[in-house]
């Protein structure tokens, strides 16, 4: 392999050794100005896009240690790469590909595991991670609110019977902070 090819591989498998995940796209229908913006959408969230040659994509794949997913690279082929979590980057490719109808998704391969494109787009329906938190954190106070209204539930019992009383007998009981 000739120099410059050998940079050009051992650039991308640098690359695709710090992403936790890669995308495969299909760009063939794209002018540049949809290009840039796709480019555009994936800077916020932390992902680049880059055209390969699918015989460089191979190579660095192999040599990075990943998949096996020659059977899936052929014609114009795109890659997207980040540093940060697939989900928001293949909402982004998803809504992408639904607004202007290309930028089809080949394969994807996210912690040296491949999915499937379907698998892809159940990613992109999942709430953003700060949103899956906060239900994770929702779930685990739940018990913990639960027991502390188990806990006040005999001492609030009192205070409503003690309350009832004395509006029976025509005192009205003020409460006290």
């Amino acid at each position: 392999m000739r120099p410059e090819k050998a940079s050009i591989v051992s650039d991308l498998v640098e690359k695709l050794n710090r992403s936790p995940f890669l995308l495969v796209t299909d760009y063939q229908r794209m002018n540049v100005d949809q290009f840039g913006e796709l480019r555009n959408r994936l800077g916020p969230a932390g992902a680049e896009i880059r055209v390969v040659k699918n015989s460089f994509l191979k190579r660095a794949m192999t040599d990075s240690g990943m998949p096996d997913v020659a059977d899936k690279l052929s014609g114009q082929t795109a890659i997207v790469m980040g540093k940060n979590d697939v989900a928001p980057v293949a909402k982004i490719l998803k809504t992408f590909a639904t607004e202007f109808k290309i930028a089809t998704l080949k394969i994807g391969v996210v912690d040296r595991s491949i999915l499937s494109t379907q698998e892809i787009e159940t990613l992109a329906e999942l709430p953003s991670r700060e949103v899956l938190l906060g239900q994770l954190l929702g779930l685990l106070l739940s018990p913990a609110t639960k027991l502390v209204r188990l806990l006040n539930e005999p001492g609030s019992a009192l205070a409503r019977l003690l309350n009832a009383k004395a509006h029976k007998e025509g005192k009205p009981v003020e409460a006290s902070a």
